[in-house]
């Protein structure tokens, strides 16, 4: 079975973290079903300048156009983005870049039974194009905010709903998402749910014990709670801040980059917290386990969400979670075990951190209500999906 799986969402040599959920769930495919073999293709925006000032467009420079991951052979076109103003361009220059690569691959003897693609918006809309112009069936996962919050622009909505039309299936990672995609016009036939698994080999999960030596060697001597992602307002960790400064005997390990690391770091020092909160970085999810299995507590306060795979990798870590009550965020949080459900604002988050510091489940509880989200079972759900669509 020959798969093209395309998303811009997807490591390569400069951001290794990059959309790793995407390329765990093809490798966790692969492992299951052998016959899988895939070509990627991740395009990245064209940049033509390395140099740090640039910030974030920075690292776009020194993407290598191929690259062999995991064993899988990716490819990274570069596409033009014009900041801003160019929203509605963008799925025309992913078209072409996407089209050039299928073009050389076929030159190649390379053949296709189906593209699996991800993201709605851009990817999905410039997906759909190559895959009509190449005559190949295509499916698309959507992943949160291309459906929780593209949608509001009225021209990529039209976009989008085009896309449900064109694809042989669509699939989710949450039923909130999908419950969504219905109300934008999706027939319930043609979405699946899969939810995305954790690697619970990857992050494995520490004692009480081991838990306290992890905090010597990290120097912390206070509860520790961490909040992890990309330095955005939707992630909210300006929130988080604001929580712990009424609570004692807190630590606050934020991990991630972004363009609000500045203003975060000013927020700290304006509220006097710099003795209570530590700014980690990006970390490699090795890293990140290390941080989880000395954490009592991970938050995640954001705005929106599809399916919030550091939660699972917390608690797979044993650490159970306090997170804002929305989107796909109640399908991973379900019981007691995981941790609580808390409204998006300061005080809420401070009497969830409180009330969970007080009670906490074990971390062995926790653990094993990671352990259910496995990836066999999406795995499964993909593999019938694009046997189904092949056959016919």
């Amino acid at each position: 079975m020959n798969i093209l799986t395309i998303s811009s969402l997807y490591p390569n040599n400069k951001d290794p973290k990059h959309g790793i959920f995407i390329e765990t769930r093809l490798r966790n495919l692969m492992a299951d079903f052998p016959e899988i073999k895939p070509i990627v293709i991740a395009p990245v925006p064209w940049f033509p300048f390395s140099s740090a000032k640039f910030g974030e467009y920075a690292k776009f420079a020194d993407v290598v156009t191929k690259e062999v991951r995991n064993n899988i052979e990716v490819h990274h076109p570069k596409y033009v983005v014009i900041p801003k103003i160019g929203m509605y361009l963008t799925p025309f220059f992913m078209t072409i870049a996407i089209a050039k690569v299928i073009k050389k691959l076929k030159k190649q003897d390379k053949h296709f039974d189906l593209i699996d693609g991800h993201y709605f918006y851009p990817d999905g809309v410039a997906i759909a194009k190559a895959a009509k112009k190449y005559n190949i069936p295509f499916t698309c996962t959507a992943r949160g905010t291309d459906i929780n919050l593209i949608p509001q622009q009225p021209k990529a909505r039209k976009m989008i709903q085009k896309v449900f039309i064109q694809a042989a299936h669509t699939m989710t990672v949450c039923q909130a998402l999908k419950d969504e995609m219905l109300t934008l016009g999706a027939k319930s036939s043609d979405v699946t749910v899969l939810r995305n698994g954790v690697d619970l080999e990857l992050f494995n999960s520490s004692s009480k014990e081991q838990q306290q030596t992890l905090k010597s060697e990290l120097q912390i001597d206070n509860k520790l709670v961490m909040s992890v992602g990309w330095l955005i307002e939707r992630k909210g960790h300006y929130l988080v801040i604001d929580a712990i400064k009424s609570l004692g005997n807190v630590t606050l390990a934020i991990a991630g980059n972004g363009p609000d690391k500045q203003k975060l770091q000013e927020q700290v020092k304006n509220l006097g917290l710099e003795d209570k909160v530590l700014f980690l970085g990006a970390l490699s999810q090795t890293e990140l386990n290390k941080w989880f299995r000395a954490a009592d507590i991970t938050v995640l306060a954001s705005s929106r969400e599809g399916w919030a795979n550091v939660l699972l990798e917390s608690m797979a870590s044993g650490t159970p979670v306090v997170a804002t009550n929305v989107w796909g965020t109640p399908e991973v949080v379900a019981s007691e075990e995981a941790g609580v459900l808390v409204e998006r604002n300061a005080q809420s988050i401070a009497t969830g951190i409180s009330s969970l510091l007080a009670n906490p489940p074990s971390r062995e509880v926790t653990r094993q209500y990671a352990e259910q989200f496995d990836w066999h079972s999406t795995s499964l759900g993909q593999y019938n999906i694009f046997k189904r669509i092949i056959n016919e």
